[in-house]
């Protein structure tokens, strides 16, 4: 059986953060279910990050990345007329478009190579707590293994299977889902700087120019809405996205040309508790975040940066770490929960369509 101090479940952004800032001083173990880093929709980060990403010794790194910046947003919202913010006053500078594959890819490789051994494609079959530690049996293929560790980190989604398995609660908030597809486009021009956002009857679009050419296009709705069946389809959410004046002279003057795309669920998630003795939950398993708040990387980044010092100051000795940690997530929830309140109620075009009733009444 092989041992390690920390295992963590989950290599996406909030997993390889907490290892990569875990593995110089533990033994560190990051499991995923997929060797590869499966196509993502892409993902608006916050000039915040920048803080975080110089706080672990990333930022030139990061830059190094080539990814696209983003001065600011461009939004119907409340209005047909569609307005802008920038970040030219925000301390931070600008944020940015990810190339999401390559990020997760960036970050799983930093993690390996400050120490932490990188298991993928396996999955955790049973988890069970023996002493002051943890045994967790593996299944990779046909082979079985088992793994000893001394802290556990739920970093593998909105599943949070290590959570749940744990006795801790998920709580969906909502319904939202999300069709999106990329496609190769010339982004020129203002166009290409910034993030756009649509509301619409049934929901809300979003669009950005992506690094190398390519450019991204979602539709978000309820699931049980009929606009979730145009969103699933990328030849159905195309032809809606073409006949909005805005959308449409965007992938117009772009040239849009369909590469490929997805359907996902996008609602607002939480996990009680997120954590407990010899364990916690990171990323998506503690918050999934509406997309409409650009804050779902950030939010990984942070949990996961948090989480690792909560883990190694419970190996330390300190149990404190962990009620810190606690505290810290529940304060995110209350503010993520409040902002995202008033987003959505600054829409009010449509105030008797079941997406927007639903939004104003919680």
């Amino acid at each position: 059986m092989k041992a390690f101090e920390v295992l963590i479940v989950g290599a996406g952004p909030a997993g390889a953060t907490a290892a990569l800032n875990l593995a110089p001083t533990r033994s560190v173990c990051l499991l995923d279910q997929r060797l590869e880093t499966p196509p993502r929709i892409g993902e608006s980060l916050p000039p915040a990050a920048r803080r975080l990403f110089a706080d672990m010794g990333l930022f030139h790194d990061f830059l190094a990345q080539g990814h696209a910046p983003c001065f600011g947003n461009r939004a119907s919202w409340g209005s047909g007329e569609p307005f802008e913010t920038d970040f030219l006053c925000d301390p931070d500078g600008h944020g940015w478009h990810l190339d999401r594959g390559r990020f997760d890819h960036w970050l799983r490789a930093i993690a390996v190579r400050r120490g932490a051994q990188l298991l993928a494609p396996v999955r955790a079959q049973s988890i069970e707590r023996v002493g002051g530690g943890w045994k967790v049996e593996l299944v990779a293929g046909s082979r079985m293994m088992e793994v000893a560790a001394d802290f556990l980190i739920d970093a593998a989604g909105r599943a949070a299977p290590v959570a749940t398995r744990l006795g801790a609660r998920r709580q969906v908030h909502d319904r939202l889902v999300c069709g999106w597809v990329h496609g190769a486009a010339r982004n020129v021009g203002a166009d290409a700087g910034l993030t756009y956002i649509e509301a619409c009857e049934d929901g809300w679009w979003y669009t950005a120019a992506l690094p190398q050419g390519r450019r991204v296009l979602a539709l978000h709705t309820d699931a049980d809405l009929p606009g979730a069946r145009d969103a699933a389809h990328p030849v159905n959410l195309l032809a809606r996205a073409n006949r909005r004046g805005e959308l449409a002279r965007m992938l117009s003057k772009g040239g849009f040309v369909f590469q490929h795309g997805g359907f996902t669920a996008a609602h607002t998630m939480t996990v009680d508790p997120c954590g407990g003795a010899g364990w916690l939950a990171a990323g998506d398993a503690v918050l999934s975040c509406d997309p409409l708040s650009s804050q779902g990387i950030l939010n990984a980044l942070f949990t996961g940066l948090a989480a690792a010092e909560a883990a190694d100051r419970y190996l330390s000795g300190s149990e404190e770490g962990i009620v810190d940690y606690i505290e810290a997530v529940n304060g995110i929830r209350r503010a993520y929960h409040r902002h995202l309140s008033l987003h959505y109620h600054a829409e009010t075009r449509w105030p008797h369509a079941p997406f927007w009733q639903r939004r104003h009444q919680a």
